[in-house]
């Protein structure tokens, strides 16, 4: 597979990371200042997709599992670690039970973000997701991860991403079978396959998920990344990336450690 813009870039700020150093400052080419959907004006990759925010490998760190009383504070000490992509969990209470985050605190963390020249990726575990999108693009989101089982759609709403100027993830649960992912996946950037039943933070990985990853593998185009949402950890994430995925979103396994840029690096450092 060719490698795309930015590669050796990417591939030598992973490297960096690992050995305790951050991302490179925005003066490399590429990077400069972008309006969003509505006037949104952010730092950030001049309206590159998906494959081009991805540093060979990300950690996203899942802000679902963050400490709320200190939530800047913690990602201040992530973009320092050299954290670029941010998972941002909205749960609706219909779709999934909880109530999570919504687009106010999108709002108050994504000028820290992105003024870092980081990216907010929005998991959407609500039922029609399109009536979010555009209050997520004006609070700040730049992508959008929708589930399969809640769009009867789903080109339509990936075009309503769009049009918000957003980047769109298609996600499936356990329950739906890769191949039915696979087959819904045209117009989407990234495929999610969720390694958790969705809603709650802290479970642990489910092992059948590993073949599920190796079956989505084979069945989408080479170019397109898969992410895994759900108990990665120091233990799992090395074999996930060998069944093909690229993204992993990383909550406990960061937030539930008392020095989270040391929890940070260590994910990192196991995929270096």
């Amino acid at each position: 597979m060719a490698q795309p813009r930015h590669s050796a870039v990417r591939i030598s700020a992973v490297a960096s990371i690992a050995e305790g150093g951050g991302w490179p400052h925005p003066s490399v080419e590429g990077w400069g200042t972008r309006a969003g959907a509505r006037g949104r004006v952010c730092k950030s990759f001049r309206g590159v997709p998906w494959n081009e925010w991805i540093r060979t490998v990300e950690i996203e760190p899942s802000l679902y599992a963050a400490n709320f009383a200190h939530l800047g504070e913690q990602i201040e000490v992530l973009l320092r670690a050299g954290a670029r992509v941010f998972h941002f969990d909205v749960g609706d209470g219909h779709f999934v039970p909880p109530i999570t985050m919504g687009p106010i605190v999108l709002k108050s963390i994504s000028p820290q973000i992105h003024a870092r020249e980081g990216v907010i990726d929005v998991h959407m575990m609500t039922e029609t997701p399109e009536k979010h999108f555009v209050a997520i693009a004006e609070a700040g989101g730049d992508s959008v991860t929708v589930h399969l089982e809640a769009c009867p759609d789903p080109a339509a709403t990936a075009r309503a991403a769009r049009e918000q100027e957003l980047e769109v993830g298609l996600a499936f649960k356990p329950e739906t079978s890769p191949e039915q992912a696979a087959a819904a996946a045209d117009g989407f950037d990234i495929v999610l396959c969720m390694s958790i039943e969705p809603g709650y933070s802290g479970q642990e990985f489910m092992p059948e998920a590993l073949d599920r990853i190796r079956k989505l593998r084979g069945l989408l185009p080479e170019e397109m990344p898969i992410q895994v949402d759900g108990g990665i950890g120091l233990e799992n994430i090395r074999t996930v990336h060998e069944a093909g995925a690229t993204l992993f979103v990383a909550g406990t396994s960061i937030f539930g450690r008392e020095d989270i840029s040391r929890a940070y690096r260590r994910l990192v450092q196991a995929l270096a």
